[in-house]
């Protein structure tokens, strides 16, 4: 899976491939730091942006050198994880 990265306005846009070639543009919502990992929650624009159904993407983000890029997190045990505290952090805003 390969992205490019566009900046417009503050927003921060990527291009996501995925492995049968399809394209989707996702602004990136937010970037998290949770068990030394980063990970972006990523929201596709393809769709209907007021669809309140349209679920985000989370992907582990990696530095190499001066070289950033988004990758599947292939463990299923981690994403749930990842998902658990992403869950817990909106329940937190929710409660302020």
């Amino acid at each position: 899976m390969t992205m490019s990265e566009e900046n417009k306005d503050e927003e921060q846009y990527v291009e996501v491939l995925w492995e049968d070639g399809t394209k989707v543009k996702c602004e990136i919502y937010d970037v998290i730091d949770f068990e030394n990992k980063t990970y972006a929650l990523l929201f596709p624009l393809d769709g209907d942006e007021n669809d309140e159904d349209e679920e985000l993407i989370v992907m582990e983000y990696v530095e190499e050198g001066d070289e950033g890029y988004f990758k599947n997190i292939d463990d299923e045990a981690e994403f749930n994880r990842v998902c658990e505290y992403i869950q817990n952090l909106d329940e937190e805003d929710e409660e302020e």
